[in-house]
């Protein structure tokens, strides 16, 4: 099973008053396992920044003044999270906003009902506890002194430690039933319907700026962290 960690990053609240997507974030996940595969683009608003956002992502108009426009990187975008899963954390926000960029350049919009809001399994799990990002990281003890302000990429990898801690922790059950992965003659299948998702490793859709913003982010974390394990294998 795929599916996308994705966190964006906006100029407000309300795609409706004219706000728009300014970074986007995603990490990849093979059966809740991380691939090493990320998407991170900064996006050029072609709006001005309001203070209440740069205080929050710290990403200023000079900073954003030559990034792509949105219509620029939606293909590479909607190819990197294909048809997978997408969990969210608040899923009807991001959701929201990343369809209004669609919709603005005519393309088909995502359904609500493939994101896994990471908010709701939160509440549900935890019923009257705080479920905001840095609260689950202090529950689950996960280390996010790296997030001193909110970032798209850095926020996503962190979410996806969170989720994986929400439905089992970080190696969930991968106890099989193999009578549901067997075909007429008795043999495995797994090996099969894996492959059947890529036959072939995505290739890297990052440029060397966003390459060194990346692993800048993974030693921030801590040598602790799965991602910066993953560095090392």
């Amino acid at each position: 099973m795929r599916e996308i960690v994705l966190d964006t990053e906006t100029t407000g609240l309300d795609p409706q008053d004219g706000h728009r997507i300014v970074e986007i974030g995603a990490v990849e996940l093979y059966n809740h396992v991380p691939t090493g595969n990320v998407y991170h683009q900064y996006i050029n608003p072609l709006i001005s920044m309001p203070d209440q956002a740069f205080a929050i992502h710290g990403l200023s108009d000079e900073f954003l003044s030559d990034k792509p426009k949105f219509s620029e990187i939606a293909k590479e975008f909607l190819d990197f999270i294909g048809s997978a899963k997408l969990v969210i954390h608040n899923a009807a926000f991001d959701i929201k906003f990343i369809n209004a960029e669609l919709k603005s350049i005519d393309e088909e919009e995502i359904t609500f009902d493939r994101a896994t809001d990471t908010l709701a399994i939160a509440r549900k799990k935890f019923p009257g506890s705080p479920a905001s990002l840095d609260s689950l990281c202090r529950r689950f003890k996960i280390d996010n002194s790296a997030r001193t302000v909110h970032g798209a990429l850095l926020d996503s990898q962190i979410l996806a430690e969170v989720y994986l801690e929400l439905v089992g922790g970080k190696q969930p059950d991968f106890a099989l039933n193999t009578a549901n992965f067997s075909n007429e003659n008795n043999n495995s299948i797994f090996n099969e319907k894996r492959t059947q998702v890529r036959k072939e490793k995505l290739k890297s859709r990052l440029t060397t700026e966003e390459k060194a913003s990346h692993e800048n982010f993974i030693k921030k974390l801590g040598n602790s962290s799965m991602w910066s394990k993953i560095l090392k294998s």
